[in-house]
């Protein structure tokens, strides 16, 4: 029942059409920061073994 009245505050603030954009670029953000996670978890291995050849 909460999620019902959740949903239906949301539609009233921001209108059934701006719902799919928020959620699309709500996607899109979370897609990018797992990118980037994944992207820094690799180059911080890289850098650790930089480091102890020197």
């Amino acid at each position: 029942m909460e999620l019902v009245l959740i949903l239906a505050v949301a539609v009233l603030l921001f209108g059934g059409r701006k719902i799919p954009e928020l959620a699309r670029g709500l996607g899109d953000g979370l897609r990018n920061f797992k990118h980037a996670l994944r992207e820094d978890q690799q180059l911080v291995p890289a850098d650790e073994q930089k480091q102890s050849a020197s």
